[in-house]
């Protein structure tokens, strides 16, 4: 049934839910509001991962709210000596001052001047990290997915529980004004009873291509990077495009998917799944790279409020993505999460 809301109605209602999108993390947001910082004390911020999410989207969010916040970058962590060295450059540039450049994580945490972290390491360092920096008292924006492996999840939640510190995780959709639009239009009832919700994500090539680089091992403490996986020889692949190597990361549907599924909870206010079945495999990118992620992989979950989620991904073809949430009444498409419409 084709639903009486209008796109650009739609739309208003989604701004006039959220605002805005902050790049500026909400939990170090928290911190200046709730007291944990004095009055007229800065913000010190130290980056464990310094690759693209680090350098790039986590750098430029705290330092594009870094005079509001009265918030700066005191130190960088990366087992890449090329990396540490590009992060203090922009640090150095903005702040008028080097940071402190650490190997190892541990290192960095050890700073008694460090209020908070932000985590934008490899996938199977997360939860690593994460209890470290809580451990320390550093309070927390870690990348997602946040665990890889449920044991040491539960050690690291077990270890935020006790700490009193703030941690966030980076689902960051939540806080677009059309998913907001969107969660109030479904508990309005505007769509029904919601029975299904789809993702189907097509891209030419899997994205862990384009992180392949140059790696030299003497630039490199492989032993940091590998943490507690099985040593082995150094390999440049490995290093750069870790998202394509299933030990250290589990492919789109934990990494992409965790955006998707976040938002299924967010929109529909479910809570746990009571099943899912994950099948799938690499059938399309065999080369000398031998990336072992999926690269065509489906998820189904079922949900005891009555309706079936399912993410089917194939990186081996660009013909866009579709993302749509089912009900009785009429149907929420999120193909674009920026302008979702009924």
């Amino acid at each position: 049934m084709k639903s009486n809301v209008s796109r650009r109605n739609f739309l208003r209602q989604g701004a006039i839910v959220a605002s805005g999108v902050s790049v500026f993390p909400e939990s170090l947001t928290i911190l200046k509001k709730g007291g944990s910082l004095g009055a007229n004390d800065r913000l010190r911020i130290g980056i464990i991962g310094c690759g693209s999410r680090g350098n790039r989207v986590y750098m430029n969010g705290i330092h594009n709210h870094a005079e509001a916040m009265n918030a700066e970058i005191v130190a960088v962590c990366d087992p890449w000596r090329v990396s540490r060295e590009q992060t203090n450059i922009k640090v150095k540039e903005w702040y008028g001052h080097d940071a402190k450049q650490f190997v190892s994580y541990r290192d960095l945490l050890q700073m008694k001047d460090l209020d908070a972290v932000m985590i934008a390491s490899p996938d199977h360092l997360h939860t690593t990290h994460l209890e470290a920096a809580v451990r320390a008292g550093k309070h927390v924006y870690v990348e997602k997915p946040l665990a890889m492996d449920m044991d040491k999840l539960i050690r690291a939640t077990d270890a935020v529980k006790k700490s009193g510190v703030v941690v966030q995780i980076g689902t960051q959709l939540r806080s677009l004004p059309g998913i907001n639009g969107a969660r109030e239009l479904f508990r309005q009832g505007k769509i029904g009873k919601l029975s299904r919700v789809e993702e189907c994500r097509n891209s030419p090539r899997p994205y862990w291509y384009g992180y392949l680089r140059d790696v030299k091992e003497e630039d490199v403490d492989w032993k940091e990077f590998l943490n507690d996986r099985p040593v082995r020889p150094f390999n440049p692949d490995v290093y750069s495009a870790w998202y394509g190597y299933y030990e250290f990361s589990h492919g789109p549907i934990p990494n992409l998917g965790a955006h998707f599924i976040d938002i299924v909870h967010y929109v529909s206010g479910a809570g746990f799944p009571e099943s899912c079945v994950c099948l799938g495999g690499t059938f399309t990118w065999k080369d000398e790279h031998k990336f072992t992620t999926p690269d065509c992989i489906q998820a189904t979950w079922t949900y005891p409020e009555g309706f079936l989620v399912s993410s089917s991904n194939n990186l081996g073809n660009g013909m866009g993505s579709v993302r749509n949430f089912y009900g009785d009444k009429g149907m929420i498409r999120m193909s674009n999460w920026n302008e979702p419409f009924v």
